[in-house]
């Protein structure tokens, strides 16, 4: 399939990615709430894949880039349904993570719980997150304050 690229954020920091961080996977994570945003908004959908796209343009290689779209149609008010989510945090717990690609942050958790458990995990193990604003590295306290007002709320 092939994906048109996204327009990049004033934020986008290319710094911030280091080389350690390519060795690693560039993980897309695609996620509609319910069958029904499935079905009418289809270019959301076609946009997160197109984050494909974009770990391609910040320079990892395409058999490093992991599409994760198991909940696809699934609320995000808790992970425990979300094969997809959890998934994602295994891999950021394994090390294996350079990168986090989603078009706006709230679509990982709705859960504050749930999304503050994942930002500690991505500082632990030096994941960067990166939406249609910017590239964040959580372990750096600016980072981490603009992520937390991004936050979902409980």
């Amino acid at each position: 399939m092939t994906h048109n690229p996204l327009p990049y954020g004033r934020g986008l920091n290319f710094e911030k990615i280091l080389p350690y961080h390519l060795e690693r996977l560039a993980v897309v994570y695609v996620r509609q709430s319910s069958m029904q945003q499935v079905v009418q908004h289809q270019e959301s959908t076609r946009l997160q894949y197109g984050l494909v796209d974009r770990a391609l343009a910040l320079g990892w290689p395409q058999e490093r880039i992991l599409t994760i779209d198991d909940d696809l149609g699934k609320s995000g008010t808790s992970s425990k349904e979300r094969l997809g989510f959890q998934q994602l945090v295994a891999e950021v717990s394994l090390d294996h993570v350079g990168l986090i690609l989603g078009l706006d942050m709230s679509r990982l958790a709705r859960s504050s719980k749930d999304w503050h458990q994942l930002l500690e995990i991505c500082a632990l193990f030096k994941t960067l997150i990166s939406d249609l604003d910017g590239i964040y590295d959580p372990s750096h306290y600016n980072d981490r304050l603009l992520l937390g007002l991004n936050s979902p709320s409980s």
